[in-house]
């Protein structure tokens, strides 16, 4: 009787352990795509953010050259 104690504590405690490893694998996964979308969606925001910082140095310098042209002397 002792000794079929023991052996079943021991399966069930291996039991248990594969149990906490599956449990624990599949929430790293979980983590690691909540992640992937994470790190998605910020390279998006960081176009965004680049054309917009493009888009305003094109109009700063659209309105230089315009200003340039202004004040250039007339030809012919």
């Amino acid at each position: 009787m002792e000794g079929s104690r023991f052996v079943k504590d021991g399966l069930w405690h291996d039991t248990r352990l594969e149990a906490q490893e599956r449990i624990m694998a599949l929430q790293f996964g979980q983590v690691e795509k909540r992640l992937e979308r994470i790190e998605a969606m910020i390279e998006g925001l960081e176009r965004r953010l680049w054309m917009t910082v493009y888009g305003v140095v094109a109009v700063i310098l659209t309105q230089a050259v315009q200003g340039i042209l202004e004040f250039a002397p007339k030809g012919v």
